[in-house]
């Protein structure tokens, strides 16, 4: 009975998390509903090294190398 209850839970959690991240978009000029353009893919910018130790240093330092 319990594991019943718990699958009848998950399911609606599943059912309720996809009706709100379902939101349509709209388009600007003509208000009609379009399909939403795919999220934009964020590209890290900022370089990161590491030391010999593995802990985060300035890149220039000496021993740094990029991760």
């Amino acid at each position: 009975m319990m594991r019943s209850m718990l699958a009848a839970a998950a399911a609606m959690s599943l059912l309720i998390g996809t009706a709100v991240g379902a939101a349509p978009c709209r388009d600007p000029k003509t208000h009609k509903f379009v399909k939403c353009p795919p999220p934009a893919v964020k590209t890290s910018a900022v370089k990161h090294c590491r030391d010999a130790k593995g802990h985060f240093a300035k890149c220039g330092t000496p021993g740094a190398h990029a991760a």
